[in-house]
């Protein structure tokens, strides 16, 4: 039971990161010290995306269920809700680099309108 615990954690760790790959710029607003972390975790999910590999997690996760005696993903609350959002049915390369370009556009419109609202109050206060 306890290997299988910790497969859902790590299930729900790679949606964390999923997510702060994708949104953590907005993060930036409260903390200035985000972007140092925020930034090598964002390229390194567009890393995995454009390559076709499979994130460290997967593999953490894969051998935590076996250890459980899981042949595959039983429907626990967390796989029930989570697994098709992380591993969605039918993911192709070609949606790979639509998810790789999703995260680029993304934080470089956070990143962008962070930087502009910036400039703009600094201009303001001169």
């Amino acid at each position: 039971m306890s290997f299988r615990l910790a497969a859902d954690c790590v299930l729900l760790l790679h949606l964390a990161f999923i997510l702060f790959a994708l949104l953590g710029a907005a993060m930036a607003v409260w903390w200035r010290w985000i972007p140092l972390v925020h930034l090598p975790v964002a390229a390194w999910a567009l890393f995995v995306e454009i390559t076709g590999r499979s994130c460290p997690l997967t593999y953490l996760e894969n051998y935590l269920r076996f250890k459980a005696g899981q042949s595959g993903y039983a429907e626990s609350f967390v796989e029930h809700y989570l697994l098709a959002i992380i591993y969605p049915a039918g993911l192709t390369r070609e949606i790979q680099f639509a998810i790789a370009g999703a995260v680029i556009v993304v934080n470089i419109a956070i990143y962008g309108c962070l930087f502009a609202r910036k400039r703009f109050s600094h201009k303001r206060e001169v």
